[in-house]
């Protein structure tokens, strides 16, 4: 019975053993598999859809087409030009210089008769002038100094007046009491330091109350022919929307700038962005749709580019209106331009 009973427990175990239900796991397992595969497909397919629409709506939006008039302004360009929102983020140091030299001779082309627009008889009158143009405009300058030269007509008669029939002759120009203690001071500079007469070296022009590198500029190029770069606000904003540098301070931008043109043309340059950005390239709504440099321009649509709605944002001569300069030069008038009233008048 002992032997029977473990041949018995024997048979019996075998099945349990092949109990285990290895061929429906089998289906089971693969069930499974199809369910789980079924599953990951169906969000890849999705994800691909989603991913695919915003790629289709981007592509749409990069073009940017200049205006056809914008575009003709400038030499060998077709009617309608596609204008590339940004240059190249590899552009070359040549590819640089390249570009900016082209746009500052096409602004030769549009402002042939580009000028300081400071009214000035002598090297003394335009450093006074440019030390009263800072925060108001050149016009306004214009119009207040006729009555201060015809009063002080020399570095010595400037020294010696009162401060307070100064101040009020100053009013317009605002912080009329800070311009008043500069143009004083440098006066008593030039008395006492230089004879009466401006200096035409840059170290002694900054040493000067009131004058900086900017001004300085100024006088050296206009008064001296002395090749300099002005860097103003307008001349700062211009050539970072341009990309031809990415520096925020002026001294730094000075010198970028100086490097991409020869030292001959930095005067002029200075000339030509000025105007530009005063003219077109403002500083709250940039008139792109009548911009001549449109299609040079990597921030071409910042501004309106509609063409109609653009000529009605130029100022000065490009909008028919007169300029800043009551004594501008001849070649100016030639061009259109009209001459800026008196202080007081209209």
């Amino acid at each position: 019975m002992a032997a029977g009973g473990e041949k018995a427990a024997v048979k019996k175990a075998a099945p349990t053993k092949k109990a285990a239900p290895t061929k429906k796991a089998t289906p089971a397992k693969r069930a499974t598999a199809k369910k789980v595969s079924g599953k990951k497909a169906a969000p890849a397919k999705k994800a691909t859809a989603k991913k695919a629409s915003p790629a289709k709506k981007v592509i749409a939006k990069k073009p940017v087409v200049a205006p056809e008039k914008a575009t003709a302004a400038v030499k060998g360009a077709s009617p309608v030009r596609t204008v590339t929102p940004k240059p190249p983020t590899a552009e070359s140091r040549t590819a640089l210089v390249r570009r900016a030299r082209r746009i500052n001779r096409e602004l030769a082309e549009v402002y042939p008769y580009a000028h300081p627009e400071l009214d000035f008889d002598n090297p003394f009158q335009l450093l006074v002038a440019t030390v009263l143009s800072a925060q108001t405009t050149d016009l306004r300058v214009n119009q207040t100094t006729p009555t201060l030269f015809a009063k002080y007509p020399t570095p010595e008669d400037l020294a010696a007046a009162n401060p307070e029939e100064v101040e009020e002759i100053l009013r317009p120009c605002g912080f009329f009491r800070a311009k008043t203690k500069s143009v004083m001071g440098l006066s008593k500079a030039l008395v006492e330091n230089h004879g009466g007469e401006v200096p035409g070296r840059l170290e002694d022009l900054v040493k000067l109350p009131g004058v900086g590198r900017k001004t300085a500029f100024v006088v050296l190029g206009n008064a001296f022919g002395r090749p300099g770069i002005t860097v103003d606000t307008h001349f700062q904003r211009l050539v970072r929307r341009w990309q031809w540098t990415e520096q925020t301070d002026p001294d730094k931008i000075e010198a970028e700038i100086g490097a991409l043109f020869p030292k001959s043309d930095w005067t002029d340059l200075s000339h030509h962005v000025i105007w530009h950005g005063r003219r077109i390239c403002h500083a709250r709504k940039p008139a792109c749709g009548a911009c001549p440099i449109a299609p040079l321009c990597p921030a071409y649509g910042e501004g309106e580019t509609d063409p109609e709605k653009a000529k009605k944002l130029l100022k000065y001569e490009k909008g028919g209106f007169p300029g800043q300069r009551l004594k501008p030069p001849q070649a100016y008038l030639d061009a259109g331009g009209k001459p800026a009233p008196p202080l007081g008048a209209g």
